[in-house]
């Protein structure tokens, strides 16, 4: 059975640490800027009911791209931090006609290398689940806390440690409920998953590909172009 699925793409961030002339997910790459190439991971997939991308209401980049004329492509309004983004993004698929109930997937517009098979593992993973859950990474490096003065505190046991990845799937009613009631009370929110925890809900963890990158700095993007055809 194929998992059904809505898509959300928070992208009004300017990605000020890529120190270029526009945010980072319309820098060019193999071909395509990055949110271009990000979108293509879930379009040609058959679960795939529409998708909303969130992005600065005086954007001047994504009206000229042709994924903004796909009828498949919704856009809602982006905000000042990446949990208004994605409010909006899911009260604009109930407003469209989405069911509370109807999973949503939320993906960063700068993690352009998702592969098939990661996104068909969370699918398949989540599709029954409670809660729903995210793609992650068990750290590998060692972990150390710090103190003010820059010395080491002590060694952080990383067998308990996940890197948070996206996409992030949860229920849409509850994920818009959770981000809603968050936002409301002043709670610092980074993803989605931490929205569900605060709400008393225990996402699962579905082990991705760890070169599931989010492109944060130029070194990022340099990786990116060393591994994908120049067409991709």
């Amino acid at each position: 059975m194929i998992t059904k699925f809505w898509l959300v793409i928070p992208a009004a961030g300017v990605g000020a640490r890529m120190a270029a002339d526009r945010p980072k997910q319309y820098l060019q790459i193999a071909g395509r800027c990055i949110l271009e190439h990000t979108l293509h991971c879930f379009l040609d997939h058959p679960g795939l009911l529409g998708a909303v991308v969130c992005v600065a209401v005086d954007d001047p980049f994504w009206p000229q791209l042709p994924l903004a004329r796909d009828p498949r492509i919704r856009r809602a309004p982006g905000g000042r931090e990446r949990a208004d983004s994605v409010l909006a993004g899911l009260e604009s698929l109930l407003a469209g006609g989405a069911d509370r109930d109807d999973w949503v997937l939320v993906h960063d517009a700068a993690r352009p290398n998702l592969t098939p098979e990661d996104l068909d593992r969370l699918l398949d993973s989540l599709t029954d689940d409670p809660v729903g859950g995210l793609l992650a990474v068990p750290v590998r490096d060692t972990l150390k806390r710090i103190g003010r003065d820059g010395r080491v505190l002590g060694t952080v046991d990383r067998s308990e440690i996940w890197q948070a990845y996206t996409p992030q799937m949860f229920r849409l009613g509850a994920l818009r409920e959770a981000l809603a009631q968050a936002l409301e009370e002043g709670v610092a929110v980074t993803d989605e998953a931490s929205a569900m925890e605060w709400a008393g809900q225990s996402p699962r963890l579905i082990e991705g590909r760890a070169d599931n990158l989010k492109v944060t700095r130029p070194e990022d993007l340099h990786y990116l172009q060393s591994i994908w055809p120049q067409d991709r």
